[in-house]
């Protein structure tokens, strides 16, 4: 890995320099602290201001390390796709992480983790979504301001009780993640293809991941299992227009077999799986005594009831309307002057309807 490739990736002529590389990565999420680590690695010329932002992007990684370890031994939820991917690159070219991605086994394990986060960092940002209703699954994604919130993402960690969600209508959700680390991070990225195109960071990955060795059939079997085929089949492609496969070439392989079966079963009648989004009534003190999110109806609008917040539902994409966003404050109050106490018999502390709602 070098700026050879990177120029060649975000399609920059050398002889443009490193300050367009660098103008050019800005447009391409994380790749910026990437460009910079081997800008670094190549004795590049660089000034302070640089230098501090490949710092921060530093100590934002291991803060993120910090805290999958932490919530891990704590509450059971482990890291899947990013910070995984991160161990397979070398010390002195970090891969950028742009988010933390966690996987809870429960429902319960989730907000014992979420409660952590909120209890120890400056969450200004609570999102949930619900996917299905029995089985139902929740995603919640926490943010927090960076050291410069101006300059630099805000720290960003998502948790859900299923490792991977599909597309909602032709790939379902798969709860579980199992297979070895690095097929693991395979499928991750492979996932990513249900909603984005790949991009450049994503053929840095497989170069890294081309490292290890892959068994060819079992991970074809593995990937196609996962339902998965198409989308890692145009993920190696891309990257072997820029990249040596290594031991993901046997597999990109075998998998042509799987491509054609896989889309036949999407092409099968599906019932859409509707997510419904959370908007942020108020954030409420801990309700440490509460294992899982509970639902209220309200009129014909429904309350999500959690132990760090209170949410208005509706599916995806719509936004209340100011009628009822009322309506839905005020069948919480109603439900504040009748729901029992907490086990304890203490009164249930709350606090006042978030301004980051």
């Amino acid at each position: 890995m070098n700026t050879d490739l990177l120029y060649r990736l975000l399609d920059v002529d050398p002889v443009a320099g490193p300050v367009e590389l660098l103008h050019r990565a800005r447009g391409a999420r994380d790749l910026p602290y990437l460009v910079l680590a081997a800008l670094v690695r190549e004795d590049v010329r660089m000034g302070e201001h640089a230098r501090a932002e490949l710092q921060r992007a530093r100590d934002r990684a291991d803060c993120y390390a910090r805290l999958a370890r932490d919530l891990a031994d704590a509450t059971g939820v482990r890291p899947i796709r990013d910070l995984p991917l991160a161990g397979y690159y070398p010390s002195d070219l970090p891969r950028p992480l742009g988010e933390l991605t966690l996987v809870s086994p429960t429902e319960a394990a989730l907000w014992q983790a979420v409660s952590r986060l909120v209890t120890e960092h400056p969450v200004e940002s609570v999102e949930v979504t619900l996917l299905g209703e029995r089985p139902r699954h929740t995603s919640v994604t926490l943010r927090w301001p960076a050291e410069d919130p101006l300059l630099d993402p805000w720290y960003q960690v998502r948790l859900g009780t299923a490792a991977l969600t599909g597309d909602l209508a032709t790939v379902p959700v798969r709860p579980y993640l199992a297979a070895d680390d690095h097929v693991e991070c395979l499928i991750a990225l492979a996932e990513e293809g249900l909603g984005r195109a790949f991009r450049a960071g994503d053929v840095i990955d497989v170069a890294r991941l081309g490292r290890k060795s892959f068994e060819p059939v079992e991970t074809a079997a593995v990937v196609a299992a996962y339902r998965l085929a198409p989308e890692a089949v145009a993920l190696l492609d891309l990257a072997a227009e820029h990249v040596p496969l290594g031991s993901l070439g046997g597999v990109r392989t075998v998998l042509e077999s799987e491509v054609a079966p896989e889309l036949h079963r999407r092409e099968a009648l599906t019932r859409p799986l509707r997510p419904r989004h959370g908007t942020l009534l108020r954030r409420t003190v801990i309700r440490h005594q509460w294992d899982e999110a509970r639902l209220l109806p309200a009129g014909p609008a429904t309350l999500l009831l959690t132990p760090v917040a209170d949410f208005l539902l509706a599916p995806e994409g719509v936004r209340p309307t100011a009628p009822a966003r009322a309506a839905a404050l005020t069948a919480l109050r109603a439900w504040d002057t009748t729901a029992p106490a907490t086990p304890d018999g203490t009164p249930r502390a709350r606090l006042p309807e978030s301004k980051h709602g």
